[in-house]
């Protein structure tokens, strides 16, 4: 087999769905993957830019389907999804109400299980699934309980589709980000600091400073494309450290 070429890195030509890619991870993830050359769909609930784009509730069955079949028309197959909507909101387990509780587990694991149905049958041998999980799928999360068992969920879907679809030549992975400077996430400190609680929710990775959404975007190119063509089933932590560190925090 010929070694990898500085050209192994590029995704020209690759067509790639990215979900909530209005902002943050999401705009990051799109924006890296069209200057390496893929042709990029996206949709969120906020307008997106992108080569094609849809505004739409990924939890909405009807206008997923009416955005996989816009990709189908344009260009017939998906050699990438990413699936990196989601949301959370900050409130103990016992302050949750059902509704609640539904709400996050539609918004972080059954969108995700849809969107795979429908753009599955256009994947052709040699795509690549990446799943935007959390820290909070590898540790507890006060405050976050639902959330985090549905990107756990997600974890484990992640290794079973890995397998299931290994025959077919379709690669499955994850990226976990966490310390990442985006507006969801700095939304979500401020609130959590504007509480008492018994533990310190601001945490500061061993690598001593916050990322940003591009770090996040640069595992996923890697994922996405030849360099990772041996890969799948795996989770890359984009974290600074922080889930190496387990229990461990930087001052």
């Amino acid at each position: 087999m010929a070694a990898l070429s500085p050209d192994a890195i590029l995704l020209t030509g690759r067509v790639a769905v990215v979900t909530g890619a209005a902002r943050g991870i999401g705009l990051a993830i799109a924006e890296a993957f069209a200057a390496f050359g893929a042709h990029v769909a996206v949709c969120d609930r906020d307008k997106p830019q992108a080569e094609l784009a849809m505004t739409l509730d990924v939890r909405d069955q009807v206008a997923v389907e009416v955005f996989a079949q816009a990709v189908r028309e344009r260009w017939g197959r998906v050699d990438v999804l990413v699936n990196n909507a989601g949301g959370t909101f900050h409130a103990g387990f016992a302050d949750t109400s059902p509704r609640g509780e539904q709400i996050l587990i539609e918004e972080n694991f059954t969108q995700v299980t849809g969107m795979i149905r429908r753009l599955l049958p256009m994947m052709p041998p040699g795509s690549s699934i990446i799943n935007v999980t959390s820290s909070e799928a590898h540790q507890a999360a006060p405050g976050f309980a639902v959330y985090a068992a549905m990107k756990a969920a997600l974890d484990s879907l992640t290794k079973t589709l890995a397998l299931e679809l290994a025959p077919r030549g379709i690669r499955v992975n994850a990226i976990a980000p966490d310390a990442l400077q985006t507006e969801g996430e700095a939304g979500v400190r401020e609130r959590m600091l504007a509480r008492p609680l018994p533990y310190d929710p601001v945490r500061v990775p061993p690598l001593g400073h916050l990322g940003r959404p591009c770090d996040a975007a640069g595992a996923a190119v890697f994922l996405a494309g030849e360099l990772a063509r041996f890969v799948t089933g795996t989770t890359v932590h984009v974290d600074g450290g922080i889930n190496a560190a387990g229990g461990w925090r930087r001052t």
